[in-house]
């Protein structure tokens, strides 16, 4: 949930920084000139039209000062935009917490470790093997439990055999998985060709 609020704050965010920033530069524009000018703020609330706005809305707006349903209205509208902006506020300022890959519970407490730490180190001893060129880890721990899942995709030659490869990159980060409590499934691929130009 934390995280749709803070993609939605950071969406809203980068409309509302567009937003300011046309109507900056149009208020810029507009100053250019004296006031009845072609580029004068005047002539701007013109283009807006802001005067027939002002007498579109001002007999609602009368409205919404008595009571009655348009008021009813307006202070459901109101409460919607108040809880919009709170959720907003809570995606932006709370910090995105990282799931730990809990290694050991304890009565003296839990042994855990950082994902991306656990990754780096499965693809680097993955990438010890002369056939690999490079591999890829992605770590998935248990929620509130121990272990998880590491998925490790490895980049071969095409001159280089498949089941070596895949027996060698096992072999060296397999003890470390299994120290992890992770659940290690390993795939390779091979590069893409390239078209040689002559």
């Amino acid at each position: 949930m934390v995280l749709l609020l803070r993609a939605l704050a950071a969406l809203v965010g980068l409309l509302l920084l567009v937003a300011l920033t046309a109507a900056g530069l149009a208020a810029a524009l507009f100053n250019i000139q004296a006031v009845d000018g072609t580029l004068s703020l005047s002539h701007l609330a013109s283009l807006l039209a802001l005067d027939e706005l002002r007498d579109s809305i001002g007999g609602w707006l009368t409205d919404l000062e008595a009571g009655g349903p348009a008021a009813a209205v307006a202070a459901l509208c109101g409460a919607g935009a108040v809880l919009i902006g709170v959720g907003l506020l809570i995606g932006a300022l709370i910090p995105r917490r990282e799931r730990l890959l809990i290694i050991e519970r304890s009565p003296q407490g839990v042994l855990s470790d950082k994902r991306r730490a656990a990754a780096g180190a499965l693809r680097a001893l993955a990438e010890q093997p002369r056939d690999v060129l490079a591999a890829k880890v992605r770590v998935r721990p248990r929620h509130r439990a121990i272990g998880g899942r590491a998925r490790l995709t490895l980049l071969r030659g095409h001159t280089t055999e498949p089941g070596r490869v895949l027996a060698a990159a096992r072999g060296e980060s397999q003890p470390l998985a299994e120290q992890l409590s992770l659940r290690l499934r390993v795939r390779q691929r091979q590069p893409r060709r390239t078209r040689q130009v002559s």
